[in-house]
């Protein structure tokens, strides 16, 4: 057991967008936080604890539950800031490519703990990954992830056409892979397995059926893939699917929207496919830093949410040039003002952080779990450093409320300003410099 001495901040509610006032933020400076040898929060309290509580001491620093990054890809660190291409054109010149060498299980066992080394260096302790469409490669992302212990939603990508060599599968040789991976994998620990359609164009209908059938025949599964990204995306599925009301509905009449459905980007949707989502429950996963990279748009996160369908947030890498979610919630505002600033799209601190945060555990249904500083859930905490240089630090200092210091926090800090990464009470990432 320990205790931990630092400002608490965490949100319970979701606040109104464009919301800078203190609803449903709790802000709980200089409190401790003991956790229990379960690795369970047992307790948070402003007087300091009993001598039996091991005490660490972190005044003046700031406490949050661990991030949720909601989409991001195991192989792509190696083609994350990659030049001068669109979505199309990147997968084939340098995603595939690297996808291709999971195969090794060598590779996948490296790469999967570098991948996870790295989320737990950026403050981020639960995801939702891509791995490759290798079977070894969920494998290896699965055992990296118990070793440490993190809560870690994945599976098999499935991909059975219009993929290079080396990276396609079948539909019978991908349901059995599938089914045995679920067996071995879901719910031991807190892993989850999710099935995971890289996108439309390389699922033969045959296969997306398939994938459909594995989610009705589980619904504590989740499903991953990705929608309406791209513009030249989006006409391709029309063309290969010209049955399909939507690029959306490719995946409704496939069976794959459901309350654990987590599709990546949804920038080209239309009203009609929010109000599919609404009635599914599925969330889009926003993605402002790889679509920014890649030229793909901008995703309206207010009109989204106004048509009742969940939104999270999520690095993307390697698309995204980032696994900080500061600097994914950054390059989120400013896409957010892009769409018009004064126009109800401006992006609160407290919007992001509940997003990253509760938000994102309540829409993947991990609510009792993950995402509050509050008694019963997992330790999986984060603790950084308010400021660390010149230009911070006064901001820090002229800060007129807590939102402003929160929110000039969001977008001048990165993955420098961590402190310290817990995952089930157990520090697996501390900074070895100031």
């Amino acid at each position: 057991m320990i205790a931990i001495h630092a400002d608490l901040l965490d949100c319970p509610q979701a606040p109104a967008w464009g919301e800078t006032g203190p609803q449903g933020v709790r802000w709980r400076p200089g409190h401790w936080l003991l956790v229990g040898d379960d690795g369970r929060i047992t307790g948070v309290q402003a007087e300091a604890p009993g001598p039996e509580w091991p005490r660490e001491d972190y005044r003046g620093r700031l406490l949050l539950p661990g991030f949720i990054d909601t989409h991001v890809h195991s192989p792509q660190l190696d083609v994350i800031a990659s030049y001068g291409t669109e979505l199309l054109d990147w997968l084939h010149t340098y995603t595939f490519p690297a996808e291709r060498a999971w195969v090794d299980p060598a590779v996948a066992a490296a790469g999967s703990a570098l991948f996870l080394d790295a989320l737990l260096a950026h403050g981020t302790t639960a995801a939702v990954v891509f791995p490759t469409v290798h079977k070894g490669s969920a494998d290896a992302l699965f055992e990296a992830a118990s070793q440490r212990g993190m809560r870690i939603i994945a599976g098999k990508v499935l991909m059975d056409r219009h993929a290079p060599d080396g990276l396609r599968d079948d539909v019978a040789g991908a349901e059995r892979d599938c089914i045995d991976l679920i067996q071995r994998w879901h719910g031991r620990g807190r892993n989850a397995y999710a099935v995971t359609v890289r996108f439309a164009p390389t699922s033969t209908p045959e296969q997306l059926a398939m994938a459909g059938a594995l989610c009705h025949a589980d619904p504590t599964l989740y499903m991953q893939t990705h929608v309406a990204e791209n513009r030249d995306e989006v006409r391709w599925v029309a063309e290969l699917f010209p049955q399909a009301r939507s690029y959306l509905d490719v995946y409704a009449g496939a069976g794959l929207l459901h309350p654990r459905s987590v599709l990546a980007h949804g920038i080209w949707l239309n009203a009609d496919d929010h109000g599919v989502l609404r009635d599914a429950g599925s969330q889009i996963a926003f993605c402002p830093s790889a679509n920014l990279c890649l030229g793909s748009g901008l995703c309206d996160w207010p009109a989204t949410a106004a048509a009742g369908v969940q939104v999270s947030v999520a690095s993307d890498v390697g698309g995204g040039t980032s696994l900080s979610m500061q600097r994914t919630l950054a390059d989120g505002y400013k896409v957010q003002a892009s769409l018009g600033k004064g126009t109800g799209h401006d992006l609160s601190a407290w919007c992001a952080l509940h997003a990253a945060t509760r938000g994102a555990a309540q829409a993947l249904h991990l609510g009792h779990e993950i995402g509050l500083l509050e008694p019963g859930l997992m330790a999986d905490l984060c603790l950084w450093d308010w400021a660390i240089g010149a230009v911070d630090g006064r901001r820090q200092q002229v800060a007129r409320d807590l939102h402003e210091k929160v929110f000039a926090w969001m977008l001048l800090a990165d993955e420098r300003h961590l402190v310290r990464t817990w995952v089930a009470g157990q520090p697996l990432y501390e900074r070895t410099s100031a």
